[in-house]
């Protein structure tokens, strides 16, 4: 049998034990208002009792053993109701024993009492009497007097009370100061966010690191670009504390690992030359804590330590590559460009000069109506007409031993 078996087979003996002595304190109650209604208001004699219940209807007028009669069932009726006012109590006060006994009980052993009226007032209000009671054991037993109104408060509001006296422990045998109030505030501000008091203080307690920049955010270094062009790739841890004093209001871890990451790219680029940041990664964490990144957050940066320094690419050389290629691809735009004027000015050249030949064939062929003209008006005779034959042929000869032109046919064309 396990100790969880024997302490329920207590607990139910316990609480028949209870049962019976409300029974037994019932009865004894019940015979004692017997007797007391039972027995005569004026201590006589058998004799004058029944002298005096004899002469009484001749004194008063009034039947004695009727009178009598009445007032024993008014007795009986007064009777009949205190026995049930009584038995309501008793029940009522045997179910508030059945219930908070225990639980009072180990809180009175503990030296961290609480009345069975709060108790019945925590129930009422659908509070957990056992986390209550047995938070507030923990903490007077961990020197931390706390009373059960604020812990019932705290419940009430959606903490978590036992994270709550947890903290205030680590934090009192840790020398922390960290009153209750304040541990209340961290707790409804982490509420939801997967953190907890608790982990405030062990953090406050025993420093935590940082990796920056964060694996998860899918970045595995921190790239920074020095003057002479070519790029550093940083890993860098830091080591926080939290600050429970800003913890509620303050910025959170990934306020960190931004900041952090800006000093890093800033003190890179500061720097004359990568060797300078390979030579001394030192310089980098020294100009990083110098701006005091660890303001309005939830924690105070102890230290910043470089993990690993790799050289990155060779950024001004590829940014010169880039700008040569863009400018090589503008100066081709506008040659392309010019290349296009240049092709419309000669198609429209071209355009003028099948224009004035065509001007130049329509006006040779008016030659041989102004000759035939010149025939019919008399203007011109036949020896004219050959000497200018002769002479078109010895201009054509004479082209086409120079070779600069064709023969020119019959009416000049």
């Amino acid at each position: 049998m396990n100790r969880s078996t024997r302490g329920g087979i207590r607990t139910t003996k316990a609480k028949q034990c209870v049962f019976r002595a409300a029974a037994i304190a019932v009865e004894l109650y019940g015979a004692t208002l017997r007797r007391r209604i039972l027995q005569p208001e004026v201590r006589l004699d058998t004799a004058r009792q029944l002298q005096l219940r004899r002469s009484a209807p001749n004194a008063f007028g009034v039947d004695t053993n009727a009178a009598t009669t009445l007032r024993l069932k008014n007795m009986d009726a007064l009777y009949l109701v205190g026995i049930a006012v009584l038995a309501v109590f008793g029940f009522v006060f045997a179910v508030i024993l059945f219930n908070f006994f225990g639980i009072w009980l180990r809180a009175r052993i503990a030296n961290a009492p609480v009345s069975m009226g709060k108790m019945v007032g925590m129930r009422l209000r659908k509070v957990p009497v056992g986390l209550i009671v047995d938070s507030r054991i923990t903490a007077v037993k961990a020197g931390i007097d706390v009373p059960s109104d604020p812990l019932e408060a705290h419940y009430l509001a959606g903490g978590d009370v036992n994270q709550v006296i947890l903290a205030l422990i680590a934090a009192d045998k840790a020398g922390i100061s960290l009153d209750f109030n304040r541990a209340c505030a961290i707790d409804l501000a982490t509420k939801g966010t997967g953190k907890t008091v608790l982990e405030a203080v062990r953090t406050s307690i025993n420093p935590k690191v940082i990796d920056v920049p964060n694996p998860a955010m899918g970045r595995p270094t921190i790239d920074g670009v020095a003057k002479d062009g070519i790029g550093a790739k940083v890993k860098a841890r830091v080591t926080v504390r939290s600050h429970l004093d800003r913890f509620v209001g303050g910025a959170t871890e990934e306020t960190i690992i931004a900041r952090v990451g800006e000093g890093i790219v800033s003190a890179i680029g500061s720097a004359d030359s990568y060797k300078d940041v390979l030579e001394n990664p030192d310089r980098i964490s020294k100009a990083v804590l110098a701006k005091g990144l660890d303001s309005n957050t939830a924690f105070e940066i102890l230290s910043i330590d470089i993990a690993d320094v790799d050289v990155g690419d060779n950024i001004g050389a590829k940014l010169q590559s880039e700008q040569a290629d863009a400018d090589k691809r503008v100066a081709q735009a506008k040659a392309e460009v010019r290349r296009a004027a240049a092709v419309a000015v000669e198609q429209e050249m071209r355009a003028k000069t099948q224009e004035m030949r065509a001007k130049v064939v329509e006006a040779e062929a008016q030659v041989p109506l102004a000759m035939a003209e010149a025939f019919r008006s008399g203007h011109l005779g036949v020896m004219d007409y050959y000497r200018m034959k002769n002479v078109q042929a010895d201009t054509s000869m004479r082209e086409s031993i120079a070779g600069t032109d064709k023969p020119r046919t019959e009416g000049g064309t």
